[in-house]
């Protein structure tokens, strides 16, 4: 065999090779979770298959917030207005902006900062998801004054997540080696009985009766963050901070609503347990690991199985929750949102 047809060959099996590989990707779903992108999973073997509750327009809009009766300062877990929902629905005005437009809004001029954005409502909730909030409140220990103007947008930062619809196939936006890398970390995950770590950021973990608490193809694995260990847990330091702050900012009723990982309520319950005792105790805000571990067992999908977040029916159970807290410190005012 002559030397110019071993190179073909080899072209010619290299070609067909990165053809098949194309293929696979065309064929496999484009990720609809977090988890699922960053770790380089399937979809179809951890994608939810649930399909996901909506809610009416006229209650997925944010009131200004010089007309709002609440201000929610959250994160992503804030950013559909899904929970929010159940509020506006009720007659709440709710104002909605993140900690991530600001680095930090723990400072010493927040009072003055909220009455410069033109708040005059009754009551502020400050939402964070468990992993981020001890870096939140000590960034907060040093800051003086918030850097940046109030910024606060009425509609959704982002939209509610969908299935994929009949159009996400074929998936031209797929690089040509990432289904054949999605479906071999899957066949991995599936049939491996220790916890498994993909791409330094996602683990997927057995979960015993996995198949009552979530509707993916492989329930009885989970996905989580890296970062739900990773960044430690909550402390009495972490509760003493927040009563600081609180103390020194009394001018507006205060609601502290800490989401708990996904992987403290289906794998690690007893994680950030001496914060829980103590935030319970000092009654900042309502103990949502307690409600959390309720509908985490009671519901099928209450946080996505390929995400680090609630899902949208994980959101309306938590708004609805919410709605009872809140009516205990703030009765709905007499003129109702639409």
């Amino acid at each position: 065999m002559t030397l110019a047809k071993v190179w073909l060959r080899i072209f010619v099996t290299g070609y067909v090779a990165v053809f098949v590989m194309w293929l696979v990707s065309l064929t496999s779903l484009p990720p609809y979770g977090d988890l699922t992108r960053i770790g380089h999973l399937a979809e179809e073997d951890f994608g939810w298959t649930k399909p996901a509750p909506t809610v009416a327009p006229a209650y997925l809009k944010a009131a200004p917030v010089d007309q709002a009766d609440i201000l929610v300062i959250g994160d992503s877990f804030s950013m559909t207005l899904y929970w929010q929902s159940s509020l506006a629905k009720a007659g709440y005005r709710v104002a909605t902006t993140y900690w991530g437009q600001y680095g930090t809004v723990m400072c010493k001029d927040f009072d003055q900062w909220i009455q410069r954005a033109g708040f005059k409502g009754k009551l502020i909730i400050f939402e964070s998801v468990e992993r981020l909030l001890d870096e939140r409140t000590v960034s907060g220990q040093t800051c003086e004054k918030v850097i940046k103007p109030f910024s606060s947008q009425l509609e959704p930062f982002v939209k509610p997540a969908e299935l994929p619809g009949p159009d996400a196939l074929p998936n031209w936006s797929a690089r040509f080696d990432t289904g054949p890398a999605a479906y071999y970390n899957s066949w991995r995950a599936r049939n491996s009985a220790v916890d498994l770590l993909f791409n330094k950021n996602t683990w997927v973990r057995p979960l015993p009766d996995g198949c009552k608490y979530f509707s993916h193809r492989e329930c009885n694995k989970l996905p989580v963050f890296v970062d739900d260990e990773g960044n430690g847990p909550l402390t009495t330091g972490t509760l003493d901070r927040i009563k600081g702050f609180a103390a020194q900012h009394q001018a507006i009723p205060q609601l502290w609503m800490v989401i708990p990982n996904k992987t403290t309520v289906f794998l690690r319950p007893d994680f950030s347990k001496d914060f829980v005792h103590g935030f319970r105790e000092a009654k900042l805000g309502p103990d949502l690991y307690a409600f959390a571990r309720e509908k985490g067992h009671q519901m099928q999908d209450f946080y996505f199985s390929n995400d680090t977040h609630l899902s949208m029916h994980g959101q309306l159970a938590l708004g609805e929750y919410m709605l009872g807290v809140v009516r205990e410190v703030l009765p709905v005012p007499q003129t109702k949102a639409p």
